[in-house]
């Protein structure tokens, strides 16, 4: 089971290291854009914050941190960037509706290991306070729905 949980845990830190670039990819997108702006980088930060916990999760409890999977995740953001959004150069409507909603699964799958460490127990997540951090997760999934809504509703003016 221990290995199967370090596996898990390390699939969760590879789409988080992904789910990090493409939020930043989107604040620096949408520097000073409103609604962006200030919400992006919010939830980047908290994001960021979230993998931490994490990474401290993992050392915690004596796995070793795979450092290809995150490697791997960071080059497939990279390569996600590589779609065709309407325009030969530069940042589309296009790119904020599809980048809002990977980073809406993204948020969806963190939610969802929260949860899952929930149903373990406090004697593998003691020290999280997994409430709080399902909270800021359906937080965050809720505002980018928001967003998401906004950059949809530009495509039309675009």
């Amino acid at each position: 089971m221990a290995g199967l949980l370090a596996i898990y845990l390390n699939d969760h830190l590879a789409g988080a290291t992904g789910g990090i670039e493409l939020a930043r990819r989107l604040v620096s997108s949408n520097r000073g854009t409103e609604p962006y702006d200030a919400t992006l980088r919010r939830i980047c930060e908290e994001i960021e914050a979230d993998r931490a916990t994490l990474e401290q999760l993992v050392t915690r409890l004596g796995y070793e941190k795979s450092r290809v999977k995150p490697a791997l995740a960071w080059l497939a953001e990279k390569g996600g960037r590589l779609k065709l959004n309407g325009r030969l150069r530069g940042y589309s409507p296009l790119s904020r509706v599809l980048e809002l909603e990977g980073l809406q699964m993204g948020i969806t799958a963190k939610l969802q290991l929260w949860h899952a460490l929930q149903r373990l127990g406090p004697s593998q997540t003691a020290d999280l306070d997994l409430e709080a951090l399902v909270r800021r997760a359906e937080e965050q999934r809720s505002t980018v729905e928001e967003l998401h809504r906004h950059a949809v509703g530009a495509l039309t003016s675009a």
